[in-house]
Order: structure tokens, then C-alpha cells, then sequence
């Protein structure tokens, strides 16, 4: 599948303010809106259509679905009916329980409810069959415009439904995120912190429940105050165990959120506790302090109301947070800004974004158990400057996520295992060689390498430079990413993306004829014997000198030199302009070509005879031309073959296209300097 290169310079945090139309016609909901209402037609998305390749891509429809909207579902559709609560939320047909654990944590913020489903839209008079949400989206905020026909079955909601049978606004948000990922059944499997950070933008720490801190209690204390989304989950160890239920009530492999944690007197003491919500809306924890245990009849009816207390089977429930710890495996918090999980003191933190890509052959190095390529890999510079407030190292958080694979699914497209390594910079500029990773431990480095679309962690270091290598696990595999850095102290980051440079060598001169070898001698009698008297050559002629030599050059893979090719070497050599090549200029030519053989050969590291595009750079640089990683992509998709390798004679095309677009490009600065000394003489 396609990936372009993305610069990956840093760039500002993006703000929901200015949600980027995404509807394919150019225009934003309101306009939408206004056609539908003077045209009198509900709205009607041809980007979303309502059949069933927007349900899934793999298989028919299990039943068969009919699209219909609210109001022929119900008499009287609402959008919200009592204000949106995490009890309008209960699971359908499709298991993305991941996406409806994030929607049931995002109802207890209300400012940050309100931005992912403005509240300025209704079925009232005003209705055009047309709906909007907003999503993060790789630091940028999109709208999305749907229109309201819902998948159903006799009558019913397939899917993400609300408890109250003609309110709306979840199963029409659930449709919006189908929408921004390609069909519903994108949908199916997921962490929960994945659609958290697309409804706030937030950061995503992932916790171990059994090896939490012991201040883990306070830490989801003050995330849920700051009105961070928190999930957690119970692990399964085989595919199985997936939704199996345990006698305690609780489901493997399933995600639910975390809606409120507390302290309560009982008999004298206080005990801990948590609340934990099924978006099933059904299926709740059956232990101590569960909706009908004997520990609530000591807890006073004031105290109960204070926490919401109601024995009702509604997929909620309150439980003792050591069995907590006890029962779950795995917490995800979102946090709105990464000073959730700090000290007590708000903290301004201060964000940059990269955006890159991993292209096979060229920046697909895989990490450093492949130290071959590993060196190739985007590699992003991390100026820590300012020390945390009365402390001695520097806070920052480093996520690294994949772009846009859930999207991909329908090509077969899976979450590929990424992580970082972060080393200590040796202080000089331009990308860092294989040998320094080769002599060099990292500094530190991503927990883990995992298949999740995001990886993040938290770090203290010194002050200092800091080199920070995103990869996958394998090399070769090919995605997007998007590499987010917060930190608490202003840092500066950089691309290590070199510039375009040429530093060409002193033209070489020929071997005079008393000292050339027994090879170069053969080459003077077959270039005298081809080009007749006039001791010029055509391209024509060219191409069977060159091709009849380089065929006996040991140690090469070669295939042929085309008609073409040599057209451009004798653009490259000709001085005299007359189209051919006199042997004068070919000896300086074939001195050049000798000195381009070497370096492949030095760059052929197991001696195979052909050179692999991860090499390409250190090679090209040799040659006298420092490309960044833009013209690196495109040089190893026109010149590498499927293995990643590259014969001689498709190194030497590439270096004399390069070698004559530099003598154009030096001409047009020359010509540019002229000009402008000629308008400062004036």
C-alpha cells in the first residue's frame, strides 16, 4: 500500500477550534445543512452510503439490515433526551466494546462532550437528516458530517444503542467513527485508550494493574478529578477465554470504564473503592460491594446517595479496589494534559509534533536487533534544556503512533509492533551511521515494542542532547507516524533529515597511457577498433563498450546499460558538443566510473554483488551527494528491486541522472548569481 513521505519537522499542537472540513464535496456542515433545508431533501452522505460496504468488508451482512432514520423508528427521535450519560450507552452487534468504554468515560466531562458532539443539533424544525462530530485525528481536529439512517433489524438499532429507545446522539456518533475509519466493521477490536486520545487529543499511559505504584489509588484519584478517561480490562490467555465470564460476573477481554472512585465508612473504618461500568449496560460484578451485597445495608442512605448508590442491573457497580487489583489486569488513562498524573501543581505543558514515515528499502530499518538497517531509520534530535522545578532532570512523555491502520484494514492492513530508542547524542549534526548504534547502548526506551496504534511513556533525564529512533519491530514495514513529545520545560526537537548537498571531487584525470593496466589497454584496443578513424563514439556505440566490459567486471551484478544511460553519460562528458564521445573524455569518464565502482563495492557489504537500499545513503554520500530522506524514498522505489537490493548498473544510472541535475542546478545558481550581480550593479 501507498505511503508518501511526511516532513517530519516538529510542528504546534493542533486545537479543536479549527476542525477541518472532511467531507469530500469541500464544504462544512452548515452549508450542507442550509442546501438540504432550501432544497427540502434530508441529507443524504455519498461518502458514507447506506448499504453495506460502509458495514464491512469481509463478509455480507449476517441478517439483513435495513437503513432507516430515527423517525421511522420512533414517533419522536431526540437527540439528547435528559442530558448524554454513560447510561446511553449499551453494545450492540459489533464488538467494539473499546470505543463504547471511551464513549461512557467521555459523558462525565461535559466541556469535552460538547466538542466531540456539538450540542446545537436536534430533530426539532431546524432538521435535515444531517449530523456532525468532531475527532483528533494526528494532531489535527476533523468534523464529520454523517446523515442519520442507521443500520437496523426489525425495527431495532443493530448496534450502539442508548437505554432510551428514541434518543439518538451515541448511535449516531458510532456511525461518525465508522465513517472516519472506513466502515463499522473497523471497529472491531481496539483499546480503548485509542478512541479516548481521538475524543480529546489527550495523551495515553497504559498501566500493569499487578505492578502498579503503591500510590495507584491516589494516581486514578486525581486523573478521574482531572477529568482524564480511564479504561481497564481483564488480559485473556487464549482467544478462547475472549468475553468468558468468571464467577465473580466479570468478562475477560473486555473493556469497561472507569467512572468514579471513592472512600467509604463502613463499621468504623474507611475502605476504598472504585466504580466500574459495563457498556454492555448489563453483566456487573456479583462480590463484596456489588449492587446487592450485604456491606451496603452498613453504609447510611445519605452516604449511598452521595455515591450514586442504586442496586440496578445497568452494567454499573461499585467494588473494593484491592479486589480490584485483584480481578483486572490492565488500566489505560487519557489524560487531557500529562500534568494529571504529576504532583499536585498544574503544570503548562509544552507539545511538538513529527509526522514520518517508514518506507521500505529507504527508512524501514525495524529496531536495533536488526542493526544492519536500524541506522536508517527517521531519527529525531531532543534538546532538554531547562531542568523540572526543583529538581535535577528533565519530565518529558514520548507516544509514538501508527496513522491510520484501522482505516487500512479492508487492504489488510494489521497494527504493526513499534517502540523507540532514545541515546545520547555525540554532538555532531547530520544523520548518525551504523557504527555509532553498533558501539552505543540507548539511554532508554519505549517500555516495550507492542502492536498498539500508540506507544507512549514517561521519562526523567538530565539536561542534553538526546537522539530519539522510532521504528518497528521488523524492517521493511511500511507506515506512517506521528511522534508526539511532551515535556513540562520547553524542548527543543529537530529532524535529523539532512540537506541536500554536493561535494563532487576534483574531476579525475585519465591514466596516462605508459602506466595503464593490462584492462585499460584491452579498452583502448575495443574503443579504437569500434570507433574508426575519427576516434569518436556514439551512444549506440556506447552502449557495447560499456555493456561488453562491465559483463566481465568481477564482483558486480549487472544487467545492462541501456541506449538511454549512455545518451546521459555522453550529455555528462561531452565538451565538444557534437553528441559523441572522443576517447579523451572517455578516459576521464572511466576513471570516474572506477572510482564509482569502488564504492559500491565498499558499500556491498556481503560481497553478493549488488548493494542494499539501506546502504544507499552511506554510498550516495561517498559519491559526493548528501540527499535527505525525501529524495532517498524516491531514488530506492525507481532504482531498488523487490529484495532491496541494487545492481551495479542501476547505481550507475542514478549517479549520472544526479551527476548531470547537479550540473543543472549549479548552471541556475550560476545564472541567478549573475543576475543579481547585475541588479546590485544597477
Amino acid at each position: 500500500m501507498p505511503y508518501l513521505y511526511q516532513d517530519s519537522k516538529p510542528r504546534p499542537a493542533a486545537h479543536p477550534g479549527a476542525a477541518r472540513a472532511t467531507h469530500s464535496s469541500g464544504k462544512g456542515y452548515e452549508q450542507l445543512r442550509q442546501e438540504c433545508l432550501r432544497s427540502g431533501v434530508l441529507f443524504e452522505d455519498s461518502d458514507f452510503p447506506a448499504c453495506n460496504s460502509s458495514l464491512f468488508f469481509s463478509e455480507n451482512p449476517p441478517i439483513p439490515f435495513v437503513w432507516k432514520r430515527p423517525g421511522d423508528i420512533v414517533k419522536d427521535p431526540k437527540f439528547i433526551l435528559g442530558g448524554a450519560t454513560r447510561t446511553d450507552i449499551c453494545q450492540g452487534d459489533l464488538g467494539d466494546c473499546w470505543l463504547l468504554a471511551a464513549i461512557a468515560s467521555l459523558t462525565l466531562n461535559e466541556k469535552t462532550l460538547a466538542r466531540v458532539v456539538p450540542l446545537d443539533q436536534n430533530f426539532g424544525p431546524d432538521y435535515a437528516g444531517i449530523f456532525h462530530f468532531q475527532f483528533w485525528q494526528h494532531n489535527e481536529w476533523l468534523d464529520v458530517v454523517i446523515d442519520d439512517r442507521l443500520p437496523t433489524f426489525k425495527g431495532r438499532l443493530v448496534f450502539l444503542h442508548s437505554a432510551e429507545l428514541n434518543e439518538f446522539w451515541s448511535a449516531l456518533l458510532e456511525k461518525a467513527y465508522a465513517k472516519l475509519n472506513g466502515s463499522y466493521e473497523s471497529l472491531k477490536g481496539g483499546s480503548t485508550i485509542e478512541a479516548m486520545e481521538d475524543f480529546t487529543g489527550g495523551i495515553g499511559e497504559m498501566y500493569d494493574v499487578k505492578a502498579a505504584p503503591d500510590n495507584f489509588y491516589e494516581i486514578l484519584e486525581k486523573a478521574l478529578k482531572r477529568c482524564s478517561m480511564v479504561g481497564c480490562s481483564i488480559d485473556t490467555s487464549s482467544a478462547a477465554e475472549s468475553e468468558a465470564r468468571t464467577p465473580f460476573g466479570l468478562v475477560k477481554g473486555h473493556a469497561y470504564s472507569v467512572t468514579g472512585i471513592d472512600e467509604v465508612s463502613y463499621r468504623g473504618r474507611q475502605v476504598q473503592l472504585i466504580r466500574i461500568r459495563n457498556p454492555w449496560g448489563q453483566v456487573e460484578w456479583n462480590g463484596p460491594w456489588s449492587d446487592n451485597s450485604a456491606e451496603w445495608r452498613s453504609v447510611s442512605p445519605s452516604e449511598q446517595r452521595r455515591l450514586s448508590q442504586a442496586a440496578r442491573d445497568d452494567g454499573e457497580f461499585w467494588m473494593k479496589f484491592e479486589d480490584f487489583k485483584v480481578h483486572f489486569d490492565k488500566v489505560e488513562i487519557c489524560n487531557l494534559t500529562p500534568d494529571a498524573l504529576g504532583d499536585s501543581t498544574v503544570h503548562k505543558w509544552e507539545v511538538t509534533i513529527h509526522q514520518g514515515s517508514w518506507i521500505r528499502g529507504a527508512t524501514a530499518g525495524g529496531c536495533r536487533n536488526f542493526l544492519e538497517t536500524f541506522w536508517t531509520n527517521p531519527q529525531i534530535k531532543l534538546h532538554l534544556t531547562e531542568k523540572d522545578d526543583g529538581q535535577d532532570e528533565c519530565t518529558f512523555i514520548a507516544a509514538l503512533m501508527q496513522k491510520d491502520r484501522r482505516k487500512l484494514k479492508k487492504l489488510g492492513a494489521e497494527m504493526l509492533t513499534i517502540g523507540y530508542s532514545i541515546y545520547e547524542s555525540p554532538g555532531r549534526d547530520g544523520h548518525l551511521g551504523k557504527d555509532f548504534f553498533r558501539y552505543h547502548p540507548s539511554k532508554a526506551r519505549s517500555k516495550t515494542y507492542i502492536n498498539l496504534r500508540e506507544v507512549s511513556h514517561r521519562f526523567k533525564l538530565p539536561p542534553g542532547d538526546y537522539i530519539l529512533i522510532p521504528t518497528t519491530f521488523e524492517p521493511h514495514q511500511e507506515a506512517d507516524f506521528c511522534l508526539r513529545i511532551f515535556s513540562e520545560k520547553k524542548a527543543i526537537t529537530e529532524d535529523l533529515d539532512e540537506n541536500v548537498a554536493i561535494d563532487l571531487p576534483e574531476p579525475l584525470h585519465p591514466t596516462p597511457g605508459s602506466k595503464e593496466t593490462e584492462e585499460e589497454k584491452q579498452f583502448r584496443a575495443l574503443f579504437e577498433q569500434i570507433s574508426g578513424k575519427d576516434m569518436e563514439i556514439s551512444a549506440e556505440e556506447l552502449e557495447y563498450v560499456l555493456n561488453a566490459v562491465l559483463k566481465k567486471t568481477k564482483n558486480i551484478k549487472f544487467k545492462n546499460l541501456s541506449l538511454i544511460s549512455c545518451r546521459n553519460i555522453i550529455s555528462l562528458m561531452d565538451t565538444s558538443g557534437n553528441g559523441k564521445l572522443e576517447f579523451s573524455e572517455f578516459k576521464v569518464f572511466w576513471e570516474k566510473m572506477k572510482k564509482w565502482i569502488s564504492i559500491f563495492l565498499q558499500f556491498d557489504f556481503d560481497k553478493s554483488g549488488s548493494m542494499s537500499s539501506y546502504e544507499l545513503r552511506g554510498a550516495l554520500k561517498a559519491a559526493g551527494y548528501q540527499l535527505n530522506n525525501y529524495l532517498l524514498q524516491l531514488i530506492v522505489l525507481r532504482y531498488s528491486d523487490e529484495q532491496f537490493q541494487i545492481e551495479f548498473d542501476d547505481f550507475l544510472n542514478c549517479l549520472i541522472r544526479l551527476e548531470n541535475a547537479s550540473r543543472v542546478f549549479q548552471a541556475l545558481s550560476a545564472k541567478n548569481k549573475e543576475f543579481i550581480n547585475l541588479n546590485i550593479g544597477e
